[in-house]
């Protein structure tokens, strides 16, 4: 791809076992444009947090290496965030100045700062709630408010570990179409970790199906239809048969329940 922005090249990763090194990822190798949003969908135990870890910069590889408009990643950048499933918003600070964390190293002026963190705050919907804390905020909120904070930084790069596992099934719809608004203006490109088979068809232009021992890519799905996407449509059914087939062919053991 003449215009990706990432490039995974035979990525390896292992940690220390108890008698010997246990190898989480191999060959792990594909490339990411501008603008996409990417799913690692897999089981759990199949290295999918790991290559987040190692995209964004947080870990280092045996072998291989992961470049970011051309330049080698060796460690975390300002140019990238990482969001988990678990918010970390300061309980202190309202959802205005926890947006505003981010900013502060930034040579802005407080006016300044105020008012782009008022910008991402308004885009996700929670303007008039600027001078809330997290305690008097839902989880679905503090969550937009967590988005909101890391797209204040505006990064090139946002990566997502799951970050709406822990929501009700509710939110959780809310929130991917939110991520879908928001993506389109603020034109980021997104690497999403998820073992939710719907989620990833939901938000995906592309979907990397991992499997385990050693986690490596097992088959790259292209999601060659409009969004938002219908649930319920036969578009839809098609993908997600066509996943769960992957995962009744990586394993002789019965399948795995996603949520589905």
């Amino acid at each position: 791809m003449s215009d990706s922005v990432i490039n995974i090249k035979n990525l390896s990763k292992s940690y220390p076992g108890k008698d010997k090194r246990e190898l989480v990822l191999e060959n792990i190798q594909f490339e990411i444009k501008k603008g996409e949003t990417i799913s690692i969908l897999g089981q759990s135990g199949c290295g999918k947090s790991t290559l987040l870890n190692l995209i964004g910069g947080f870990e280092t590889p045996d072998t291989g290496s992961v470049n970011f408009n051309g330049n080698q990643v060796t460690a975390p950048g300002r140019n990238s965030v990482m969001l988990f499933q678990h918010y970390g918003l300061l309980p202190w600070r309202s959802a205005l100045k926890n947006v505003e964390l981010g900013l502060e190293d930034l040579k802005l002026s407080a006016d300044e700062r105020k008012q782009r963190a008022m910008h991402y705050l308004e885009m996700v919907g929670l303007g008039d709630k600027a001078d809330r804390f997290p305690r008097h905020l839902s989880g679905g909120m503090q969550q937009r408010v967590a988005i909101a904070r890391a797209l204040a930084i505006e990064p090139e790069l946002l990566l997502m570990d799951e970050p709406f596992g822990a929501l009700d099934t509710f939110n959780r719809y809310y929130l991917q179409d939110e991520l879908l608004k928001i993506q389109q203006q603020a034109k980021t490109t997104v690497v999403l970790v998820t073992h939710d088979i719907d989620e990833a068809i939901y938000l995906s232009d592309r979907v990397m199906v991992m499997r385990s021992n050693p986690g490596h890519i097992q088959k790259e799905i292209k999601i060659d239809y409009y969004k938002p996407r219908d649930r319920s449509g036969s578009d839809f059914q098609y993908y997600r048969k066509m996943i769960l087939e992957e995962f009744h062919l990586a394993s002789s053991k019965p399948p795995i329940e996603y949520n589905i």
